[in-house]
């Protein structure tokens, strides 16, 4: 089963790759990754590079966390599976609960529920949100605001409150009542304005238009990523959240920060919304909680949210959703231990050096090379380059091109990832500053034929 040959002529036959077309892998294979150690990746003929994808944003503590492996086996020879649906629970998952609600304190958040992970979270969120207004008499709250340009997982809800037509299109009809308000993105946005304070400003104010329009009372929550991800890697400016936050409670709406990227030290910060001084009413969380070991997830839940559930007498408050893998041992354990490894690290430390070497780094090539258009980071282990074929026009590079520049970075020791025009970038939080520099000369020989 591990000979190469078997491996390349086998991939396509009866596996279908997510977030592809069936075609694509006949046409180009895939890499196809048969080892891992520390911040680097091995693919079947044996080459080695410095994964700059971080696994797919999650894999935070490299792939040789040995603490958090020592943890999911002796969780498997303890208890391998058992059910916290109603009347039944697990000794692993209370303990990570505990655990949980001391790190998110800062945040406001004390309860979880648990998911399988980043889009079982956000469509937790969405569902909890909706009955939350409905328990206390104001059911007409059922609409949901979010951003363009925002992802939030593949459900139908976070496909309905997506901000990218690639996630949509194929399956619309959607969710009813999802709303989007542009996305503070200075490189291209509906006002032409390339000041970050100016722009958060201008998109608050289409924001309280929207509101005005749809009309408060009937919007149940504003879903949004403190820094958006796979939208490319979209920064606000400082006073965007607080603005939105100080909007939302305002007007009675719930605010749900999508944090399945940014929780857990990425942004520089222990969380997104820490690192905007923003408390939300809901956090959806999941990649980093595992460090990518075990499908994994938990929405986390404020004083104020939970208890309108916990002080219910009209049993409005039950609630009818949830998953078998709910707070699965084998995931709490794997948790408890990352997140133990996480502060013992004090990632967000080593995010915040390395993201700034590495934006830096970026901006550099940016002078040598005329195809980056646009270069983003500067908060954490959160970068993206947006390659352009006329800077002046903003042309968006063709997908052939940019598809190049990827593989030849990645033959010269780095995988990073495309999306559209952009290369993301998203490495572990521990890698070093040699692991940096092998990343910015890849992406060097990279571009150099572009």
């Amino acid at each position: 089963m591990n000979d190469s040959n078997f491996l390349k002529e086998n991939n396509a036959r009866s596996l279908w790759h997510p977030m592809s077309h069936p075609a694509d892998s006949h046409a180009n294979p895939p890499t196809i990754v048969t080892g891992a150690q520390g911040v680097r990746i091995t693919d079947v003929d044996g080459h080695e590079v410095v994964d700059g994808v971080g696994g797919l944003w999650n894999v935070n503590l490299g792939f040789s966390c040995q603490p958090i492996k020592d943890a999911i086996t002796a969780q498997l020879d303890q208890l391998p599976y058992y059910s916290i649906f109603r009347g039944t629970s697990n000794d692993t998952v209370i303990h990570l609960a505990e655990e949980l609600r001391k790190f998110f304190e800062p945040d406001g958040l004390s309860r979880a529920f648990f998911t399988s992970g980043g889009s079982d979270s956000v469509e937790t969120a969405l569902r909890l949100s909706r009955q939350y207004h409905k328990i206390r008499g104001d059911g007409s709250r059922t609409k949901f605001l979010s951003l363009k340009k925002g992802y939030h997982g593949t459900h139908f809800g976070g496909a309905s409150v997506n901000g990218n037509a690639n996630f949509r299109t194929a399956y619309e009809p959607l969710l009813a009542g999802c709303h989007h308000i542009p996305a503070p993105y200075t490189y291209r946005n509906p006002f032409n304005e390339t000041d970050p304070e100016r722009l958060a400003q201008l998109c608050l104010s289409a924001l309280e238009d929207e509101i005005s329009f749809q009309g408060a009372g009937t919007i149940a929550a504003f879903i949004m990523e403190p820094i958006l991800g796979a939208g490319g890697v979209i920064p606000p400016h400082e006073s965007f959240m607080p603005g939105l936050r100080e909007i939302c409670t305002r007007n009675g709406i719930l605010l749900i920060a999508d944090e399945v990227i940014t929780a857990f030290g990425r942004t520089g910060s222990w969380t997104g919304s820490r690192h905007w001084g923003v408390q939300p009413d809901l956090m959806c969380t999941a990649k980093a909680i595992t460090n990518g070991y075990f499908p994994f997830g938990a929405v986390m839940l404020s004083d104020a949210f939970a208890e309108t559930f916990e002080k219910d007498e009209s049993g409005k408050a039950a609630v009818g959703h949830g998953y078998t893998y709910s707070g699965h041992p084998v995931g709490a354990a794997a948790a408890l231990a990352c997140l133990g490894e996480t502060q013992k690290l004090n990632v967000p430390l080593k995010a915040a050096a390395r993201g700034a070497q590495l934006h830096k780094g970026l901006l550099d090539l940016q002078v040598k090379y005329g195809v980056i258009g646009d270069v983003r980071g500067g908060h954490g282990l959160m970068c993206a380059m947006e390659l352009v074929s006329d800077r002046t026009a903003k042309t968006p590079i063709d997908k052939n091109t940019i598809n190049g520049v990827q593989e030849r970075t990645y033959r010269a020791g780095a995988m990073v990832r495309v999306s559209g025009p952009n290369i993301i970038l998203s490495p572990p939080l521990v890698l070093t500053e040699d692991d940096v520099n092998v990343i910015l000369s890849a992406l060097d020989k990279g571009l150099a034929d572009t």
